[in-house]
């Protein structure tokens, strides 16, 4: 008799059914002790009285028992109520398999996917000496984290019910026919040596396997019959209709793999469920040569309908062609390349990532307003379109059905529809690079703890997914990737030393191993290769998936791909796509004198790679941050501006920028990562005597912003909590106090001539606009620039103040500071392409006289570089 609900078993109270068959009925439940929801499953009392049926009960327990694993329901207890047998099992919310195949066919990516969870687990049952002998699709429940499988444990011998056309019922037990002599349960999946009654091994596992493989893509069962007798031949002695007549789009290779689980020999076919694994993500990775095809997007708008009506003609043909060739010999596959310029009214785009199926590409970009959104477009289209939404988003990344992107903005994780719609908040986050993984699992690096975080894709709170060991001499984790299981991922892992090494880390625990050294994040690509930049080069290494190791010598792909500390402008796709952006032929630049026109007047030093300026306060001499070549650390340098000669502040093997004199011309600071994070650094311009810290340890990058005329105040410019801030430090005690901070981010601050007024730049509108502020009292700003500014100058004689404004021009505006401020109009002076996003460099410096500039003259790097897309990169990678 059913339970009723309010029921009690143990601690376990019974509240409504959920499904019954032959050898049990389950219920939900819920647990008293820790109020949780169950699943109870119960021997029925009329099946109490036989020992063989109690026997595989408790089979059944001991077996889900000893069974750990993502993809095999889990059981919690075991118990007997007044007589009453029960197991207390996961509750899984979803639709078994074969309620899903009442609806039809499943998509090849789906198949396959399901496939290779069907198979892990059963790999993990069979290392554990356990065969399941009643797999089907009643037994496959799917969830939202994937497919789980139930009703371990039945025993090896077919149970036969007396009477005509009796067969074996399972625990629970399908209908797949429904006329008179219908076959149910276990009839329908069982293998060839089953039904001899010979002894049942982890291949009987795979001929079922096969079986739910086929089903699930052509929606029809491999095995007919209108009887047991039709039924039983049928397995016996006929082979299944081809996938390819009844599912065209079907991979070939799919195909091939249903064939060798189907093997009437258990000796001819594919001998483990880890093989099975194997070959279907080798699939999944594009393995197959003809692959998984296009998918034909069918009319949106009336005026495309005739677009929409060729490009379906031209996909009818595509599977014709399929068809028709799939029994050849398929041609061989030959790399090709195209580029995708920046869209009308795009002045930079960058961070380009493609999407798991390799049909969109989005990227970041800036237009000539100033703002920043999320651009996308398909690979068979002219143009790239913004989506709507994403205004002031980071770099964009996919979700694993290429039909989302996630992004972050305004310290919020969130998503948003390839095709268009309403943007979704996924949770209060602060992260700039995610990965999403198969199992709807977000991983991003957060900016606030340099550790890889984790969240679920449908919202909720995120944790930490990895923590690093600062004893090691570990700094932070950053870029995180998800491998193709959706549960390991490879991830950057800076030192104190500057260098970055890959690693590999597993959702779940926070352990992980080093793959290898080197300046660039990484991503892993099908075939089989983990792609990342060494010396400039992007170059793709050979890489074992079931090892989580490199297993060969890494070989090129592109040449001079951008070095960004990490963020290296590739990305690769499940499709055999890939895409970067290349860095200029000869990048360096030259330091020139120009005037307020732009007009170059003459050359102050030789071509070199520049970066930081600053005046010596007579402006006879610069001091600048040169990267001796591509790749080389940067070291501080000294300009002397009449005779074009050059002498070397710093020597040591780290990173030193943003140089700035002292007033009275005897110190250089600088900022350094020679101990870890950047530090501010001071050292005498003479070159006599040792560096000195000017800061003590704190952890955050930092360095001095500006040097006031009283000679011990300075300006510490520093990133804390994933803003830049600014703090005032008193050089004589070492008082510091926080100066502009806020939620935003605060930079580039620059004091007056008369070391009276501050100006600086701030995001704090939504985009970056130029501040100016009482040295005395920051809360009293006003507002410089009007329609976006960066990197902002004096004048020398502090009436006007100049800055970069979206639309790559060189500003100037006239201020008064007495008897209070006042900002008169900008006024463009000439085209400079001043850098907007990102930490800039400073680029220009005004001159005493008012009429000259020294400016950085950066060659090669004018025009953004566009995107570079290769179809079937890895047929040149061989």
């Amino acid at each position: 008799m059913p339970l009723k609900p309010g029921t009690r078993l143990g601690p376990y109270e019974i509240e409504s059914a959920i499904g019954s068959g032959g050898m049990g009925e389950v219920y939900r439940a819920r647990d008293t002790r820790l109020d949780r929801a169950v699943a109870v499953k119960v021997l029925p009392a009329h099946l109490a009285d036989s020992a063989e049926r109690r026997a595989r009960f408790e089979r059944e327990a001991r077996a889900v028992s000893s069974l750990n694993h993502p993809h095999i329901g889990q059981l919690y207890d075991v118990g007997n109520e007044s007589g009453v047998e029960y197991l207390v099992l996961e509750l899984l919310e979803g639709e078994t398999l074969a309620h899903r195949l009442e609806r039809g066919p499943l998509a090849p990516p789906q198949v396959i996917q399901y496939g290779m969870q069907i198979a892990d687990a059963l790999e993990r049952a069979h290392k554990s000496g356990i065969v399941h002998r009643d797999l089907k699709p009643g037994n496959i429940m799917i969830t939202k984290s994937g497919v789980k499988l139930l009703d371990f444990g039945l025993a090896r011998s077919i149970e036969v019910v007396a009477g005509p056309g009796a067969i074996t019922l399972s625990p629970t037990a399908a209908q797949p026919l429904t006329a008179e002599g219908t076959i149910l349960g276990t009839f329908q999946y069982m293998a060839p040596e089953q039904l001899e009654g010979k002894d049942a091994d982890q291949r009987t596992d795979l001929f079922a396997l096969g079986e739910i493989l086929y089903e699930m893509a052509t929606g029809k069962r491999a095995f007919e019959g209108k009887s047991q007798a039709s039924l039983i031949a049928a397995i016996m002695e006929r082979e299944p209709a081809p996938i390819a007549g009844l599912a065209p789009l079907t991979p070939p290779a799919l195909e091939r793999v249903v064939g060798a689980c189907l093997a009437k020999d258990p000796d001819e076919r594919l001998q483990t469920a880890h093989d099975v694994k194997l070959q279907l993500q080798w699939i999944a990775e594009g393995g197959s040569s003809v692959g998984l095809p296009a998918v034909v997007v069918t009319k949106r708008k009336d005026r495309e309908r005739l677009a929409w009506i060729l490009a379906g003609v031209t996909g009818f043909a595509a599977v014709i062609a399929i068809t028709l060739l799939a029994t050849r010999h398929a041609p061989e596959l030959k790399p090709v390349r195209f580029q995708i310029d920046r869209p009308a009214g795009v002045i930079t785009m960058t961070w380009p990532r493609l999407s798991p199926d390799g049909r969109w590409i989005a990227f970041q970009a800036i237009d000539t307003s100033g703002e920043r959104a999320i651009w996308v477009r398909a690979m068979d289209a002219l143009e790239a379109r913004r989506l709507g939404g994403t205004e002031g988003a980071g770099r964009p990344f996919w979700s694993p059905t290429s039909r989302e992107i996630g992004f972050f903005a305004d310290r919020k994780l969130k998503k948003v529809p390839v095709d268009g719609g309403p943007v979704q908040l996924i949770a209060e986050a602060g992260g700039s690079d995610g990965t999403w993984g198969a199992k709807n699992v977000i991983l991003y690096d957060n900016t606030q703890t340099d550790s890889i975080m984790q969240v679920s894709a449908s919202g909720g709170v995120p944790k930490a997914a990895s923590s690093f060991d600062r004893k090691q001499g570990e700094s932070g984790h950053a870029w995180p990737q998800f491998f193709p299981d959706g549960k390991h991922f490879l991830f950057a892992c800076f030192s104190g030393s500057g260098s970055v090494r890959l690693k590999v880390g597993e959702l779940g625990n926070f352990r992980s191993h080093e793959v290898r050294s080197t300046a660039s994040r990484g991503e892993y690509a099908p075939p089989g290769r983990l792609v990342y930049v060494l010396d400039n080069n992007l170059v793709a290494q050979p890489f074992d998936l079931g090892q989580m190791k490199l297993t060969g010598d890494p070989v090129p792909i592109a040449e001079r791909v951008n070095l960004l500390g990490g963020r290296e402008n590739f990305s690769t796709s499940q499709a055999g796509t890939i895409a970067y952006q290349s860095g200029a032929d000869q990048p360096g630049s030259e330091l020139v004198w120009i005037d307020r026109s732009g007009r170059i007047l003459s050359k102050a030093a030789p071509h070199d790679i520049y970066s930081d300026m600053a005046f010596s306060p007579d402006q006879k001499q610069v001091a600048v941050t040169i990267g001796e070549g591509t790749g080389d650390k940067p070291n501080i340098w000294i300009v002397d501006l009449a005779r074009g000669t050059r002498s070397r502040v710093t020597f040591d093997d780290a990173d030193h920028v943003w140089p700035v004199w002292s007033p009275d011309g005897q110190w250089i600071a600088y900022a350094s990562d020679s101990g870890g994070a950047f530090r501010a650094m001071r050292r005498r311009a003479s070159g006599e005597g040792r560096a000195e810290y000017v800061t003590p340890p704190t952890g955050f990058n930092e360095g001095i912003g500006a040097w006031a005329p009283d000679g011990h105040t300075v300006l510490i410019q520093v990133f804390r909590n994933g803003n830049w801030d600014v703090d005032r430090l008193d050089l004589s005690d070492g008082k510091r106090t926080p100066y502009l901070d806020s939620r935003f981010n605060e930079e580039h601050a620059r004091l007056s001539p008369d070391g009276l007024w501050v100006v600086y730049s701030s995001d704090e509108n939504g985009r970056y606009e130029v501040f100016a502020c009482s040295f005395s009292q920051p809360t009293n700003k006003w507002q410089v620039s009007l329609s976006g500014g960066r990197v902002p100058r004096w004048g020398a004689d502090g009436k006007e103040i100049l800055f970069g404004d979206p639309e790559g021009r060189f500003v100037a505006v006239p201020v008064s500071t007495t008897p209070r401020f006042q900002a008169g109009e900008p006024k463009p002076l000439y085209f400079v392409h001043v850098p907007v996003t990102g930490f800039p460099q400073d680029r220009i410096l005004p001159a005493k006289d008012g009429k000259r500039m020294l400016a950085n003259d950066q060659t090669g790097d004018e025009t953004p570089t566009p995107i570079t897309v290769v179809v079937n990169w890895a047929q040149g990678n061989k």
